[in-house]
């Protein structure tokens, strides 16, 4: 009798028909970096995309419970990538009572909201560089990733940085800089090699470090060189043999170049990259994720609020103020760019923002896209599975009414988004 149950369990199970969704496009960008097509069908079944086909095809040519997305009116193309962010908070002049007022719950549920927030403005995958709790991160990351909650698609950091510099906690009395002081802070190259070992342990996709100063430390340390050339160099090796890539937080020229020189993978905000910046970038490969959305956001608290401390204003006001400029200069040398915004400094959902002052820093629309789909998605090893809408590949896709080839404006309305083949919004 078990026998026969089962069997009978074993044949309904494969009856079960799979589930289609069929999107007629107006205008598909199917491939960023190639020519839109005009009447395409996209064909979906089980969460991924099963077919691009040429005009309308009818839905019940692919079964009779095929469920139908109108978008003849829309622009489509793939959901949108940021490669960096801190979805568990937004900068804001309550920010450090927050910090003191609220539990890590709080804290992880502000995180949800804040997911929410970036999937609705079109963001499909985000990669997460550092966290305030990276326990309620990597938490939110499995809980979306087994579809418990709505929310991009997360590659989470764990963070190393050495002892008083950018990433270490700072602005505080001493028993609480105790008390906050994560465990993967790290002084000398073997002891930042456990720090990476433990950060994997712990869950981390993929290591942050700082390897200059930063901007929002609440010191006067500036923002030149902060790891050593042999921390950053055993930080790399160890991570590579982890399987973790390595992205590297750097704003002075000098640390830009001692992390690329060690085989960082990625520089982010890269403030002041020099000419051989540029030839090291060139030369190993690494992406540039400018973040310029953030220098703007610093420049304008900096010159419109009071919360600042002296020393975060003053360089808020010099590096915010510098970062257009350089970002004009290693685009033009072709240095490769991944999108990223560092969502968290400036707020949540406006992600796309940083498309319209990437544009003003001398980027052509289509390259701006390949940025935030393509590249992202090489950037983080999954260009088999996102960055383009071919068979095979998740179903990430995104809509508005206008082509943001014409007028990059219309990434800020994002009107339909889709998840792994599931709607999540469509206005």
């Amino acid at each position: 009798m078990a026998g026969l149950t089962l069997a009978a369990v074993g044949t309904f199970a494969g009856a079960v028909s799979a589930e289609v969704t069929v999107i007629h496009a107006g205008e598909l960008l199917a491939m960023p970096g190639k020519a839109p097509k005009k009447e395409q069908t996209v064909v979906i079944e089980n969460g991924k995309i099963k077919a691009v086909e040429e005009g309308y095809v009818a839905a019940t040519q692919y079964g009779d419970d095929a469920k139908l997305v109108d978008l003849k009116g829309s622009f489509v193309m793939p959901g949108l990538m940021d490669m960096h962010v801190h979805i568990q908070g937004e900068l804001s002049p309550s920010g450090d009572s927050e910090t003191l007022r609220w539990s890590s719950e709080d804290v992880g549920m502000h995180s949800v909201y804040f997911a929410d927030k970036t999937l609705m403005a079109g963001f499909t995958t985000v990669r997460n560089l550092g966290a305030q709790s990276p326990q309620h991160i990597y938490a939110l990351r499995n809980a979306i990733e087994r579809g418990w909650i709505d929310g991009p698609r997360i590659v989470a950091s764990g963070g190393v940085s050495p002892t008083g510099g950018h990433g270490d906690v700072d602005g505080m009395r001493h028993d609480l800089l105790d008390k906050y002081t994560s465990k993967t802070i790290c002084n000398g190259p073997y002891d930042c090699r456990r720090a990476v070992r433990e950060a994997v342990k712990y869950g981390a996709d993929v290591i942050k470090i700082t390897a200059t100063g930063g901007v929002l430390s609440d010191t006067n340390t500036g923002t030149g060189q902060q790891m050593a050339d042999d921390e950053l160099k055993e930080i790399m090796d160890t991570a590579h043999s982890l399987g973790r890539k390595v992205a590297a937080h750097a704003h002075a020229a000098e640390g830009i170049n001692a992390a690329l020189r060690a085989g960082v993978d990625s520089i982010e905000h890269g403030s002041y990259a020099d000419a051989e910046s540029i030839k090291l970038f060139k030369k190993t490969g690494a992406y540039l994720v400018p973040t310029l959305i953030a220098g703007d956001t610093v420049v304008e608290m900096a010159k419109n609020s009071d919360f600042m401390s002296p020393a975060i204003k003053e360089k808020a006001l010099r590096v915010g103020g510098d970062m257009l400029s350089h970002f004009e200069t290693a685009h033009k040398a072709g240095v490769k760019i991944a999108f990223g915004t560092d969502s968290g400094v400036s707020r949540h959902g406006t992600n796309a923002r940083e498309a319209i002052l990437m544009q003003k820093g001398g980027m052509k629309p289509m390259d701006i896209l390949v940025a935030a789909t393509v590249n992202a998605a090489d950037l983080i090893d999954m260009s088999s599975s996102l960055g383009t809408i071919e068979a095979g590949k998740h179903a990430d896709i995104i809509a508005m009414h206008g082509s943001p080839l014409e007028n990059l404006e219309e990434l800020l309305d994002v009107d339909f988004v889709m998840k792994a083949g599931k709607p999540v919004k469509n206005k």
